[in-house]
């Protein structure tokens, strides 16, 4: 007889590590706390039409993963869109645009043209070795360490150092910066370089996709792909102690496994738990639109994400703030223009401010008003175009998600040892931990998910 598990949690990770052993003919059942499976992978369709993502919205790590090219997601219904664009960052009345090649790339870049190629060419000509290594549990032996080494060595850097070495102008460098800034730090830490390196490359040949009809098209292939072998998925229902299973799968954080009854777990891994940090939190708000919105540069209105932060210094100092606890008046804005790509979702506009951990607004609105001011920055008249809100403060998103600590939305701060040294997946023989908070992090790519019911499978063989 197959052995049974239990996974709790129907995030991407955990529905990802339950399609894993169901495909391998475990008995699989899957516990969800919310009344829809999905956590920070879910769409929400409002009242007038509109889709809105609850959590992530672009997907260069998801059209990439491993995990989910095995498992064939687009036969069970997800559909990648691309915009014209990538993404966008604007700067003053221009921008810098990241499109879907290197070449068209470096050469809306101007005098840095064969710089931007030059520092990319060796991460997008082997971006596939790369992202099997990157993407794979840490310590591990590269089965890539020629591409590993072209791409690690420069990303050890800053990206800010590795920006101001590599290009001339301001374009290149914001560009850069921005897609390191995806590491929810300062660009000027050690290791962003890297986030630069990869998400700059990831955008150049995979592309920043979104999933037609929203992000939950992604979950709930899985589920299908679950249910079709077998396992069972059971919503509303909240697990406080662990069930009977051969193996149990937590899609949880350090916080949550500690309040967790019946875990066993060995004394050193709960004394790693209770020192885990977490990071700064983001401030959620949608835009609901009457028209698109009246980017100075037209360019930036083709593109999926936008990154609204002005400089590459500006987005340090602004970053150096929330990590010091200080809200910046002129945060680092993400944006996607999924519509942009899939029109079907209506003209809803997705943002997140980078704020500190568990900040609460000093007035009703606070964090909103600078958002929506940044992007008016780049886009006059952007007021005009807004007929309405939602505003998702860190509090309410931990309140709607509970690995959403503090507003923290990658599983645990990505800085220091906690950027290679994330939790591990086998937590003993029978349970595991396949939440962002293990490698290889945060993003919807099911990749801690894989390894964890990949450790499960190693433990069962024996």
């Amino acid at each position: 007889m197959k052995p049974t598990a239990a996974v709790i949690g129907a995030g991407p990770n955990g529905l990802t590590a339950a399609a894993r052993l169901a495909t391998e003919g475990w008995q699989v059942e899957v516990f969800e706390r919310a009344d829809s499976v999905g956590g920070a992978a879910s769409t929400d369709v409002l009242d007038s039409g509109e889709h809105r993502d609850l959590g992530a919205a672009g997907h260069p790590f998801g059209v990439a993963s491993p995990a989910f090219h095995k498992l064939r997601l687009e036969d069970h219904g997800v559909r990648w869109l691309r915009a014209p664009y990538e993404m966008a960052h604007p700067l003053g009345g221009g921008a810098a645009v990241l499109a879907g090649s290197l070449e068209e790339t470096a050469a809306n870049l101007g005098a840095d043209e064969e710089a931007w190629t030059r520092l990319h060419r060796p991460v997008v000509g082997r971006i596939d070795g790369i992202l099997e290594d990157v993407l794979a549990p840490m310590p591990h032996l590269p089965r890539h360490p020629i591409a590993l080494a072209r791409f690690g060595v420069p990303g050890v850097l800053p990206a800010t150092t590795l920006g101001r070495a590599a290009f001339r102008s301001e374009e290149a460098r914001a560009l850069f910066a921005g897609s390191a800034t995806h590491a929810i730090t300062s660009p000027s830490r050690p290791f962003t370089g890297a986030f630069g390196l990869l998400f700059g490359a990831l955008g150049m040949t995979r592309g920043w996709p979104v999933a037609q009809g929203g992000t939950g098209a992604i979950t709930a292939a899985l589920r299908r792909i679950v249910e079709a072998h077998g396992g069972t998925v059971h919503c509303g229902e909240e697990v406080t102690r662990l069930p009977s299973a051969d193996a149990v799968i937590l899609n949880l954080t350090p916080k949550q496994v500690l309040r967790m009854g019946g875990t066993a777990l060995p004394t050193k891994r709960v004394r790693s738990m209770r020192k885990w940090r977490y990071g700064p939190a983001v401030h959620k708000v949608d835009f609901l639109l009457r028209a698109p919105v009246p980017w100075a540069d037209p360019r930036v209105g083709q593109a999926a994400t936008v990154h609204v932060g002005g400089t590459a210094e500006e987005i340090v100092q602004a970053e150096k703030a929330v990590a010091n606890g200080v809200m910046p008046k002129q945060p680092f804005v993400m944006v996607s223009q999924q519509f942009v790509a899939d029109p079907s979702r209506g003209l809803v506009l997705w943002s997140y401010a980078h704020v500190p951990h568990g900040y609460r607004e000093r007035y009703p609105g606070e964090v909103a008003a600078s958002i929506e001011a940044q992007i008016a920055r780049f886009a006059p008249g952007f007021s005009n175009v807004v007929a309405g809100r939602i505003d998702t403060s860190p509090q309410m998103l931990e309140a709607w998600n509970p690995n959403l600590v503090g507003g923290d939305i990658a599983g645990g701060a990505m800085d220091g040892t906690q950027l290679l040294m994330r939790q591990p997946h086998r937590l003993r023989r029978g349970l595991y931990l396949a939440s962002a908070s293990t490698a290889p992090g945060a993003g919807v790519h099911g990749m801690p998910g894989w390894w964890a019911a990949e450790a499960a499978l190693r433990d069962f063989a024996r």
